[in-house]
Protein backbone atom coordinates (compact mmCIF):
# COMPACT_ATOMS: atom_id res chain seq x y z
CA UNK A 1 0.00 0.00 0.00
CA UNK A 2 1.36 3.40 -0.93
CA UNK A 3 0.43 4.90 2.46
CA UNK A 4 2.34 2.27 4.42
CA UNK A 5 4.75 3.87 6.89
CA UNK A 6 8.36 3.53 5.78
CA UNK A 7 10.10 5.62 8.44
CA UNK A 8 9.46 8.00 11.32
CA UNK A 9 12.00 10.37 12.83
CA UNK A 10 11.61 12.92 15.63
CA UNK A 11 13.79 15.83 16.74
CA UNK A 12 13.82 18.57 19.34
CA UNK A 13 12.92 22.07 18.08
CA UNK A 14 11.92 25.31 19.81
CA UNK A 15 8.38 26.61 20.21
CA UNK A 16 7.21 30.24 20.18
CA UNK A 17 8.34 30.79 23.78
CA UNK A 18 11.86 29.47 23.13
CA UNK A 19 11.14 26.20 24.90
CA UNK A 20 11.85 22.78 23.36
CA UNK A 21 9.09 20.78 21.72
CA UNK A 22 8.81 17.71 19.50
CA UNK A 23 8.82 17.72 15.70
CA UNK A 24 8.20 14.53 13.73
CA UNK A 25 8.98 13.61 10.11
CA UNK A 26 7.41 10.67 8.33
CA UNK A 27 8.07 8.95 5.01
CA UNK A 28 5.47 6.72 3.37
CA UNK A 29 6.07 3.81 0.98
CA UNK A 30 5.18 5.98 -2.04
CA UNK A 31 7.85 8.54 -1.10
CA UNK A 32 5.49 11.04 0.52
CA UNK A 33 7.17 13.12 3.21
CA UNK A 34 5.40 15.13 5.89
CA UNK A 35 6.19 16.98 9.10
CA UNK A 36 4.28 17.98 12.24
CA UNK A 37 5.19 19.94 15.37
CA UNK A 38 3.59 19.70 18.81
CA UNK A 39 2.33 22.71 20.82
CA UNK A 40 2.80 23.19 24.58
CA UNK A 41 0.61 24.92 27.17
CA UNK A 42 1.50 27.31 29.99
CA UNK A 43 -1.84 27.21 31.78
CA UNK A 44 -2.48 23.48 31.96
CA UNK A 45 -5.15 21.34 33.60
CA UNK A 46 -3.98 18.78 36.15
CA UNK A 47 -5.86 16.02 34.32
CA UNK A 48 -4.18 16.57 30.94
CA UNK A 49 -2.15 13.84 29.28
CA UNK A 50 1.48 14.04 30.34
CA UNK A 51 3.85 16.26 28.38
CA UNK A 52 7.17 14.51 28.87
CA UNK A 53 10.08 16.79 29.83
CA UNK A 54 13.65 15.68 30.57
CA UNK A 55 13.96 17.59 33.88
CA UNK A 56 17.68 17.94 33.29
CA UNK A 57 18.59 21.28 34.90
CA UNK A 58 21.63 21.58 32.63
CA UNK A 59 19.46 21.84 29.49
CA UNK A 60 16.73 24.43 28.93
CA UNK A 61 16.03 24.66 32.65
CA UNK A 62 14.82 21.08 32.70
CA UNK A 63 12.36 21.59 29.81
CA UNK A 64 14.22 19.56 27.19
CA UNK A 65 12.28 16.89 25.28
CA UNK A 66 15.07 14.53 24.26
CA UNK A 67 13.38 11.69 26.17
CA UNK A 68 10.16 12.17 24.21
CA UNK A 69 12.16 12.37 20.97
CA UNK A 70 13.99 9.15 21.85
CA UNK A 71 10.65 7.48 22.60
CA UNK A 72 9.50 8.26 19.07
CA UNK A 73 12.72 7.09 17.44
CA UNK A 74 13.38 3.96 19.50
CA UNK A 75 9.92 2.76 20.58
CA UNK A 76 7.13 4.24 18.48
CA UNK A 77 8.81 4.20 15.04
CA UNK A 78 9.74 0.47 15.08
CA UNK A 79 6.22 -0.40 16.23
CA UNK A 80 4.53 1.58 13.43
CA UNK A 81 6.77 0.95 10.42
CA UNK A 82 4.81 -1.26 8.02
CA UNK A 83 1.39 -0.08 9.24
CA UNK A 84 -0.99 1.84 7.00
CA UNK A 85 -0.89 5.52 8.00
CA UNK A 86 -4.33 5.81 6.42
CA UNK A 87 -5.76 3.80 9.29
CA UNK A 88 -5.58 6.63 11.84
CA UNK A 89 -7.38 4.68 14.55
CA UNK A 90 -4.99 1.74 14.24
CA UNK A 91 -1.94 4.01 14.36
CA UNK A 92 -3.22 5.84 17.43
CA UNK A 93 -4.38 2.74 19.26
CA UNK A 94 -1.02 1.07 18.64
CA UNK A 95 0.72 3.99 20.36
CA UNK A 96 -1.78 4.08 23.24
CA UNK A 97 -1.23 0.36 23.84
CA UNK A 98 2.53 0.77 23.57
CA UNK A 99 2.43 3.50 26.20
CA UNK A 100 0.19 1.45 28.49
CA UNK A 101 -0.67 4.23 30.96
CA UNK A 102 -3.97 6.11 31.38
CA UNK A 103 -2.36 9.51 30.77
CA UNK A 104 0.44 8.72 28.28
CA UNK A 105 3.04 9.19 31.00
CA UNK A 106 5.45 6.54 29.70
CA UNK A 107 6.04 7.73 26.14
CA UNK A 108 4.68 11.25 26.55
CA UNK A 109 1.65 12.84 24.93
CA UNK A 110 4.03 15.16 23.07
CA UNK A 111 5.75 12.14 21.48
CA UNK A 112 2.50 10.37 20.61
CA UNK A 113 0.69 13.44 19.26
CA UNK A 114 3.51 14.38 16.91
CA UNK A 115 3.26 10.98 15.24
CA UNK A 116 -0.55 11.04 15.21
CA UNK A 117 -0.64 14.44 13.49
CA UNK A 118 2.07 13.69 10.96
CA UNK A 119 0.42 10.42 9.91
CA UNK A 120 -2.79 12.27 9.02
CA UNK A 121 -0.93 15.00 7.15
CA UNK A 122 1.16 12.48 5.19
CA UNK A 123 -1.87 10.58 3.95
CA UNK A 124 -3.56 13.79 2.79
CA UNK A 125 -0.41 14.64 0.82
CA UNK A 126 -0.21 11.13 -0.61
CA UNK A 127 -3.85 11.31 -1.73
CA UNK A 128 -3.27 14.83 -3.08
CA UNK A 129 -6.17 16.30 -1.14
CA UNK A 130 -6.22 19.12 1.45
CA UNK A 131 -5.77 18.09 5.07
CA UNK A 132 -9.19 19.48 5.98
CA UNK A 133 -10.79 17.24 3.34
CA UNK A 134 -8.93 14.17 4.55
CA UNK A 135 -9.92 14.78 8.18
CA UNK A 136 -13.58 15.42 7.39
CA UNK A 137 -16.13 12.68 7.96
CA UNK A 138 -18.87 14.21 5.80
CA UNK A 139 -17.14 16.71 3.46
CA UNK A 140 -19.06 19.56 5.04
CA UNK A 141 -16.86 22.45 6.04
CA UNK A 142 -17.30 25.46 8.29
CA UNK A 143 -14.93 28.43 8.53
CA UNK A 144 -14.63 29.28 12.23
CA UNK A 145 -15.18 32.51 14.10
CA UNK A 146 -11.67 33.61 15.16
CA UNK A 147 -11.38 33.98 18.93
CA UNK A 148 -8.62 36.57 19.29
CA UNK A 149 -6.88 36.90 22.64
CA UNK A 150 -6.20 40.65 22.64
CA UNK A 151 -5.73 41.39 26.34
CA UNK A 152 -4.08 39.14 28.93
CA UNK A 153 -4.04 38.71 32.68
CA UNK A 154 -3.37 35.88 35.11
CA UNK A 155 -0.44 33.59 34.35
CA UNK A 156 -0.15 35.04 30.83
CA UNK A 157 0.71 38.40 32.39
CA UNK A 158 2.74 37.02 35.31
CA UNK A 159 -0.16 38.06 37.59
CA UNK A 160 0.71 41.74 37.13
CA UNK A 161 -2.61 42.74 35.57
CA UNK A 162 -6.13 41.32 35.65
CA UNK A 163 -6.82 38.08 37.48
CA UNK A 164 -8.75 36.80 34.47
CA UNK A 165 -6.36 35.23 31.99
CA UNK A 166 -7.78 36.06 28.57
CA UNK A 167 -10.08 38.65 27.05
CA UNK A 168 -10.93 37.75 23.46
CA UNK A 169 -12.80 39.39 20.60
CA UNK A 170 -15.08 37.31 18.37
CA UNK A 171 -16.10 39.00 15.08
CA UNK A 172 -19.13 36.78 14.56
CA UNK A 173 -21.13 39.37 12.59
CA UNK A 174 -18.84 39.31 9.56
CA UNK A 175 -20.10 37.81 6.28
CA UNK A 176 -17.03 35.60 5.80
CA UNK A 177 -13.78 34.60 7.49
CA UNK A 178 -11.56 37.04 5.62
CA UNK A 179 -13.73 39.95 6.70
CA UNK A 180 -13.87 38.64 10.27
CA UNK A 181 -10.08 38.60 10.37
CA UNK A 182 -10.00 42.17 9.06
CA UNK A 183 -12.45 43.36 11.72
CA UNK A 184 -10.47 41.62 14.43
CA UNK A 185 -7.15 43.09 13.30
CA UNK A 186 -8.63 46.59 13.10
CA UNK A 187 -10.08 46.28 16.59
CA UNK A 188 -6.76 44.97 17.89
CA UNK A 189 -4.97 48.06 16.57
CA UNK A 190 -7.69 50.34 17.92
CA UNK A 191 -7.16 48.77 21.33
CA UNK A 192 -3.43 49.42 21.04
CA UNK A 193 -4.13 53.10 20.37
CA UNK A 194 -6.45 53.31 23.38
CA UNK A 195 -3.85 51.70 25.65
CA UNK A 196 -1.18 54.12 24.43
CA UNK A 197 -3.39 57.11 25.23
CA UNK A 198 -3.85 55.77 28.76
CA UNK A 199 -0.06 55.38 29.06
CA UNK A 200 -0.45 51.62 29.39
CA UNK A 201 2.38 49.49 27.96
CA UNK A 202 1.62 47.77 24.67
CA UNK A 203 4.23 45.02 24.81
CA UNK A 204 2.69 41.70 23.79
CA UNK A 205 2.47 38.38 25.58
CA UNK A 206 2.87 34.77 24.46
CA UNK A 207 -0.35 34.83 22.42
CA UNK A 208 0.02 38.33 21.00
CA UNK A 209 -2.30 40.07 23.44
CA UNK A 210 -1.48 43.17 25.47
CA UNK A 211 -0.93 42.81 29.22
CA UNK A 212 -1.42 46.19 30.93
CA UNK A 213 -1.60 46.57 34.69
CA UNK A 214 -5.29 47.39 34.73
CA UNK A 215 -7.20 48.67 37.75
CA UNK A 216 -9.75 45.83 37.85
CA UNK A 217 -10.94 42.69 36.08
CA UNK A 218 -13.70 44.78 34.53
CA UNK A 219 -11.47 47.46 32.99
CA UNK A 220 -10.30 45.23 30.08
CA UNK A 221 -13.95 44.77 29.10
CA UNK A 222 -14.41 48.55 29.07
CA UNK A 223 -11.27 49.01 26.97
CA UNK A 224 -12.19 46.31 24.46
CA UNK A 225 -15.76 47.56 24.08
CA UNK A 226 -14.38 51.02 23.37
CA UNK A 227 -11.90 49.57 20.86
CA UNK A 228 -14.68 47.76 18.96
CA UNK A 229 -16.60 51.02 18.72
CA UNK A 230 -13.51 53.04 17.74
CA UNK A 231 -12.73 50.55 14.96
CA UNK A 232 -16.18 51.27 13.52
CA UNK A 233 -18.04 48.16 14.64
CA UNK A 234 -21.02 47.47 16.89
CA UNK A 235 -20.25 45.72 20.20
CA UNK A 236 -22.51 42.70 20.57
CA UNK A 237 -23.76 42.87 16.98
CA UNK A 238 -20.61 42.77 14.85
CA UNK A 239 -18.08 41.72 17.47
CA UNK A 240 -18.60 40.00 20.80
CA UNK A 241 -16.26 39.38 23.72
CA UNK A 242 -15.18 35.97 24.99
CA UNK A 243 -13.82 35.69 28.52
CA UNK A 244 -11.42 33.06 29.83
CA UNK A 245 -10.85 33.64 33.55
CA UNK A 246 -8.86 30.36 33.85
CA UNK A 247 -10.19 30.31 37.38
CA UNK A 248 -8.25 27.24 38.53
CA UNK A 249 -5.33 29.65 38.75
CA UNK A 250 -6.96 31.81 41.43
CA UNK A 251 -9.08 29.24 43.26
CA UNK A 252 -7.97 28.81 46.88
CA UNK A 253 -9.61 26.05 48.94
CA UNK A 254 -12.94 26.37 47.18
CA UNK A 255 -12.98 30.17 47.00
CA UNK A 256 -11.98 32.51 44.22
CA UNK A 257 -9.37 35.12 45.07
CA UNK A 258 -9.51 38.24 42.90
CA UNK A 259 -6.30 39.97 43.97
CA UNK A 260 -6.78 42.89 41.63
CA UNK A 261 -9.98 43.77 43.49
CA UNK A 262 -8.99 42.42 46.92
CA UNK A 263 -11.97 40.07 47.04
CA UNK A 264 -12.40 36.44 48.07
CA UNK A 265 -15.57 35.03 46.53
CA UNK A 266 -17.57 31.88 47.12
CA UNK A 267 -18.79 29.99 44.04
CA UNK A 268 -22.23 31.63 44.15
CA UNK A 269 -20.66 35.08 44.44
CA UNK A 270 -18.39 34.72 41.43
CA UNK A 271 -21.31 33.41 39.39
CA UNK A 272 -23.22 36.55 40.38
CA UNK A 273 -20.21 38.61 39.31
CA UNK A 274 -20.21 36.93 35.88
CA UNK A 275 -23.93 37.64 35.56
CA UNK A 276 -23.27 41.32 36.31
CA UNK A 277 -20.58 41.42 33.60
CA UNK A 278 -22.89 39.69 31.11
CA UNK A 279 -25.52 42.37 31.70
CA UNK A 280 -23.02 45.21 31.19
CA UNK A 281 -20.79 43.96 28.33
CA UNK A 282 -21.27 42.04 25.03
CA UNK A 283 -19.88 38.77 26.40
CA UNK A 284 -20.79 35.78 24.25
CA UNK A 285 -18.87 33.00 26.01
CA UNK A 286 -17.05 32.26 29.27
CA UNK A 287 -14.33 29.61 29.39
CA UNK A 288 -13.23 28.03 32.67
CA UNK A 289 -15.44 30.28 34.75
CA UNK A 290 -14.89 27.92 37.68
CA UNK A 291 -12.04 25.67 38.78
CA UNK A 292 -11.26 22.29 37.23
CA UNK A 293 -12.49 20.20 40.17
CA UNK A 294 -15.49 22.36 41.17
CA UNK A 295 -18.05 20.06 39.54
CA UNK A 296 -20.87 21.12 41.84
CA UNK A 297 -20.07 24.75 41.15
CA UNK A 298 -20.08 24.14 37.40
CA UNK A 299 -23.55 22.63 37.67
CA UNK A 300 -24.75 25.75 39.45
CA UNK A 301 -23.00 27.97 36.88
CA UNK A 302 -24.71 26.19 34.00
CA UNK A 303 -28.08 26.24 35.74
CA UNK A 304 -27.72 29.98 36.40
CA UNK A 305 -26.15 31.25 33.16
CA UNK A 306 -26.34 28.43 30.60
CA UNK A 307 -29.34 29.97 28.86
CA UNK A 308 -27.57 33.33 28.55
CA UNK A 309 -24.05 32.52 27.41
CA UNK A 310 -21.85 29.70 26.12
CA UNK A 311 -20.02 28.10 29.05
CA UNK A 312 -16.84 26.40 27.88
CA UNK A 313 -15.09 23.71 29.90
CA UNK A 314 -11.33 23.47 29.38
CA UNK A 315 -9.41 22.37 32.48
CA UNK A 316 -12.41 20.43 33.77
CA UNK A 317 -12.66 18.30 30.59
CA UNK A 318 -9.12 18.41 29.08
CA UNK A 319 -10.49 17.06 25.77
CA UNK A 320 -11.09 13.70 27.46
CA UNK A 321 -14.02 11.64 26.10
CA UNK A 322 -14.65 10.20 29.56
CA UNK A 323 -14.73 13.59 31.30
CA UNK A 324 -16.94 15.06 28.59
CA UNK A 325 -19.32 12.11 28.99
CA UNK A 326 -19.55 12.92 32.69
CA UNK A 327 -20.13 16.59 31.89
CA UNK A 328 -22.97 15.77 29.51
CA UNK A 329 -24.51 13.39 32.02
CA UNK A 330 -24.34 15.88 34.88
CA UNK A 331 -25.25 18.92 32.76
CA UNK A 332 -21.90 20.54 33.45
CA UNK A 333 -21.25 23.41 30.99
CA UNK A 334 -22.72 23.53 27.48
CA UNK A 335 -19.50 23.66 25.48
CA UNK A 336 -16.03 22.14 25.39
CA UNK A 337 -12.58 23.42 24.50
CA UNK A 338 -10.62 21.12 22.20
CA UNK A 339 -6.83 20.88 22.47
CA UNK A 340 -5.13 18.01 20.68
CA UNK A 341 -2.23 17.83 23.12
CA UNK A 342 -4.51 17.56 26.15
CA UNK A 343 -5.51 14.05 25.12
CA UNK A 344 -2.64 13.18 22.76
CA UNK A 345 -4.08 11.65 19.57
CA UNK A 346 -6.16 12.76 16.61
CA UNK A 347 -8.53 9.81 17.08
CA UNK A 348 -9.36 10.58 20.71
CA UNK A 349 -9.80 14.28 19.91
CA UNK A 350 -12.30 13.45 17.17
CA UNK A 351 -14.16 11.16 19.59
CA UNK A 352 -14.53 14.03 22.07
CA UNK A 353 -15.85 16.31 19.33
CA UNK A 354 -18.39 13.68 18.28
CA UNK A 355 -19.67 13.43 21.86
CA UNK A 356 -20.07 17.20 22.07
CA UNK A 357 -21.93 17.32 18.75
CA UNK A 358 -24.32 14.58 19.81
CA UNK A 359 -25.11 16.50 22.99
CA UNK A 360 -25.68 19.76 21.11
CA UNK A 361 -22.72 21.38 22.86
CA UNK A 362 -20.52 24.13 21.49
CA UNK A 363 -17.06 23.19 20.18
CA UNK A 364 -14.00 25.43 20.40
CA UNK A 365 -10.69 24.27 18.95
CA UNK A 366 -7.71 25.89 20.64
CA UNK A 367 -3.99 26.53 20.28
CA UNK A 368 -1.57 26.58 23.23
CA UNK A 369 0.61 29.43 24.49
CA UNK A 370 3.72 27.58 23.25
CA UNK A 371 3.01 27.21 19.52
CA UNK A 372 4.87 26.52 16.29
CA UNK A 373 4.10 27.54 12.71
CA UNK A 374 2.33 24.22 12.19
CA UNK A 375 -1.22 25.11 11.06
CA UNK A 376 -2.75 21.65 11.67
CA UNK A 377 -5.51 23.05 13.89
CA UNK A 378 -6.72 25.42 11.16
CA UNK A 379 -7.53 22.49 8.85
CA UNK A 380 -8.77 20.45 11.80
CA UNK A 381 -11.28 23.13 12.80
CA UNK A 382 -12.68 23.43 9.28
CA UNK A 383 -12.87 19.63 8.88
CA UNK A 384 -14.82 19.12 12.09
CA UNK A 385 -17.15 22.12 11.55
CA UNK A 386 -16.26 23.20 15.09
CA UNK A 387 -17.31 26.77 14.35
CA UNK A 388 -14.78 28.55 16.54
CA UNK A 389 -10.97 28.65 16.67
CA UNK A 390 -9.03 30.17 19.52
CA UNK A 391 -5.53 30.88 18.27
CA UNK A 392 -4.40 34.20 19.69
CA UNK A 393 -4.26 37.82 18.63
CA UNK A 394 -3.73 38.79 14.97
CA UNK A 395 -0.05 39.14 15.83
CA UNK A 396 3.06 36.87 16.05
CA UNK A 397 3.91 34.54 13.20
CA UNK A 398 2.86 31.30 14.89
CA UNK A 399 -0.63 32.75 15.54
CA UNK A 400 -1.09 34.53 12.23
CA UNK A 401 -0.10 31.40 10.29
CA UNK A 402 -3.28 29.69 11.47
CA UNK A 403 -5.36 32.67 10.31
CA UNK A 404 -3.52 32.81 6.96
CA UNK A 405 -4.17 29.11 6.43
CA UNK A 406 -7.88 29.66 7.06
CA UNK A 407 -7.92 32.39 4.40
CA UNK A 408 -6.26 29.98 1.98
CA UNK A 409 -8.85 27.32 2.78
CA UNK A 410 -11.71 29.79 2.34
CA UNK A 411 -10.32 30.83 -1.04
CA UNK A 412 -9.93 27.19 -2.09
CA UNK A 413 -13.48 26.28 -1.09
CA UNK A 414 -14.89 29.23 -3.01
CA UNK A 415 -18.69 29.15 -3.09
CA UNK A 416 -18.68 26.13 -0.77
CA UNK A 417 -17.11 28.20 2.02
CA UNK A 418 -19.54 28.85 4.87
CA UNK A 419 -18.67 31.15 7.76
CA UNK A 420 -19.94 29.96 11.14
CA UNK A 421 -20.93 33.39 12.47
CA UNK A 422 -23.03 33.94 15.56
CA UNK A 423 -24.77 30.60 15.12
CA UNK A 424 -21.61 28.86 16.31
CA UNK A 425 -22.26 30.06 19.86
CA UNK A 426 -24.44 27.94 22.12
CA UNK A 427 -27.05 29.01 24.65
CA UNK A 428 -29.10 26.55 26.64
Amino acid sequence: MKTTIKSIHAREILDSRGNPTVEVDIVLHDGTRARAAVPSGASTGTHEAVELRDRDPKRFGGKGVLTAVANVNTHIAPALVGLDAGNQELVDQKMIALDGTPNKARLGANAILGVSMVAARAVSISLDIPLYEYLSEDNRYLLPVPMMNVLNGGVHAQWQGADFQEYMIAPFGAPDFRTALQWGAETYHALQDILKKKNYPTAIGDEGGFAPKVASNEEPLELITRAIDQAGYRPGTDIGISLDPASSGFCREGRYELKREDRLLATKDIIDYYEFLLFKYPIISIEDGLAEDDWAGWNLLTESLGNKVELIGDDIFVTSPELVKRGIREKTANSVLIKLNQIGTVTETLATIDLAKEAGWGINVSHRSGETIDSFIADFTVATSAGKLKTGAPCRGERVEKYNQLMRIEEELGSKAVYAGKGAFIRG
